[in-house]
């Protein structure tokens, strides 16, 4: 990590002008943002885990349909 420090007589906005070149330069922002939505990989417990969740709410939204409790959807485009 670098230090930033004020210059004697140095103003707040130019500090601040330099303090953001020399981070621009350094690339440590531009990693930041690239890195911060990064999400991890789902492990195959929890890939099987969410599909047997998905098929039971599958099955259960047939169900109620066939039995009338549940209206058709009707698929909107746009």
């Amino acid at each position: 990590m670098a230090e930033f420090k004020r210059k004697k007589g140095e103003s707040f906005e130019s500090f601040l002008r330099r303090f953001n070149k020399k981070m621009q330069q350094s690339g440590k922002l531009y990693l930041a943002r690239q890195i911060q939505h990064v999400q991890p990989k789902i492990n195959k417990r929890q890939q099987q885990k969410r599909a047997l969740v998905g098929m039971k709410l599958h099955s259960n939204r047939e169900y109620l349909k066939k039995i009338g409790k549940l209206e058709e959807e009707t698929r909107k485009r746009w």
